[in-house]
């Protein structure tokens, strides 16, 4: 008698990897994202046949699904938290025209290339001649990598093997456990340390001058806030006991006061009276002020250095400077973001209060009619990466439950917002207005009975 069959097992069906590849449907993600990265997905959709999870009729469309929109890991973020420059979110999101000058860069560029003569050029000309028209206050520009390798750029030049004179109050932690004075100290330079932490005063730093001292920096807190009986010295102020106290010293043997702003501010805002700015720093007599450029400048990460000529030609030709430099897509989108129209995050600074309370009413409403719970709520915005600490940006949200908020994460594309009070706030004074049908579409993907797909 013949034994019954075995019931068929589809893991013993499995597709050829190099079948599965060879599908219509993935020839032009191959062709985009490289024969690698879909090898890849296809080798993680073939194992979960093997395991039982996928059936082997559904391993295209598994890997459709999974293949990322680039050959890059980066994911676009809708950045709803209402933190306006978010570092971990990329900080300052570049404007149309810093996209469009990154992609003409991107190719061969005459970026160290006179086409008239045929010669050689002086490498991001045309980005430092930008810069130096945004603040003429300066004699000299310089663009480094970011705004804490113009730091590096300023104490090695200046006071390796010497000392910088700064403020207890101003010896900083930035993102990510980075201490300004163990940055500092990195040089080779040495710390010479005044005044208290809430108070310091120009006397102090006037007692700490002498024959060793390479710098005067003065760092702007940018992360914090002291208040109450405190005292600090302006640069005004430093500047001119300065001056007078090296009256009469042979020339050349000044002591250069370093500005630190951190922010990028190039011009006083008037939404932000408070936050220091690069053009008021060397009107009130800083001879060298460094930023960053992902910040309040809204441009491409970079450290900026404006000040007095021979100063920063003196830093210009360090050999650090070298290791430091700007690459072209970094030139090509601060250039763009200096001479085109307002970046991202200076329209969100600027955004109207009731412009936001409309988009949000509207936002809400289509939410509603979807089903979801959603409230339109007054809420606080703030700058973020160390600018402007402690001002409170007036803005608008649209409240959602709390719930949604890691499935947003996960997206496509992702919206960030903050949970507060176990609602999810999609703050909308950090999301662009043409972003908006991307928040809703991803919201509305998640509401009862709507399939993965079905919204936007």
């Amino acid at each position: 008698m013949t034994p019954p069959s075995a019931p068929t097992d589809g893991r013993r069906s499995v597709p050829r990897t190099d079948a599965v590849l060879g599908d219509a449907r993935l020839a032009e993600p191959t062709a985009r994202l490289g024969r690698t990265l879909v090898k890849a997905h296809v080798v993680a959709a073939l194992a979960r046949v093997r395991s039982g999870r996928l059936v082997p009729d559904g391993v295209v469309d598994a890997v459709l699904e999974a293949l990322p929109p680039t050959a890059s890991s980066l994911l676009p973020v809708v950045n709803a938290t209402g933190v306006l420059l978010h570092t971990n979110l990329g900080r300052a999101p570049l404007s149309g025209a810093a996209v469009e000058a990154l992609t003409a860069a991107a190719g061969t560029t005459d970026v160290e290339f006179d086409r008239r003569t045929g010669a050689r050029a002086r490498r991001g000309r045309d980005t430092l001649a930008a810069l130096a028209a945004a603040v003429p206050e300066a004699g000299g520009v310089h663009v480094v990598n970011n705004g804490a390798a113009a730091l590096v750029l300023a104490a090695t030049a200046l006071a390796a093997g010497r000392e910088i004179v700064v403020s207890r109050g101003e010896m900083v932690e930035i993102g990510d456990g980075f201490r300004l004075p163990d940055l500092l100290v990195s040089t080779g330079a040495r710390l010479h340390e005044v005044g208290t932490t809430n108070r310091t005063t120009v006397d102090d730093y006037l007692a700490a001058v002498g024959p060793d001292t390479g710098m005067v920096l003065k760092v702007h807190p940018s992360n914090f806030v002291v208040r109450g009986f405190t005292s600090s010295a302006s640069i005004r102020q430093l500047s001119a006991a300065l001056e007078g106290a090296l009256a009469g010293a042979p020339a050349g043997s000044g002591v250069p006061l370093v500005a630190d702003l951190g922010s990028g501010l190039l011009r006083r805002h008037p939404l932000l009276p408070d936050e220091p700015d690069a053009a008021s720093a060397l009107r009130d007599g800083a001879d060298l002020v460094t930023g960053s450029g992902d910040k309040l400048l809204g441009g491409p990460q970079a450290g900026l250095m404006l000040g007095e000529r021979d100063l920063v030609k003196r830093l210009r030709t360090h050999q650090l400077a070298r290791a430091l430099r700007v690459d072209k897509l970094t030139l090509a989108a601060l250039e763009a973001t200096l001479r085109g129209p307002a970046p991202p995050v200076v329209q969100a600074l600027e955004a109207d209060l009731e412009t936001l309370r409309r988009r949000a009413d509207a936002l809400a409403a289509r939410l509603r009619a979807a089903g979801l719970a959603a409230d339109v709520v007054d809420c606080e915005a703030t700058v973020g990466a160390g600018g402007a600490p402690g001002v409170p940006l007036a803005s608008v949200a649209v409240a959602v439950p709390g719930e949604l908020a890691a499935p947003l994460r996960l997206g496509r594309p992702a919206v960030v917002g903050r949970v507060e009070r176990g609602a999810l706030l999609l703050d909308l004074r950090s999301v662009p207005p043409e972003r908006d049908p991307d928040v809703e579409a991803a919201v509305l993907a998640l509401a009862p009975g709507c399939p993965p797909g079905d919204a936007g």
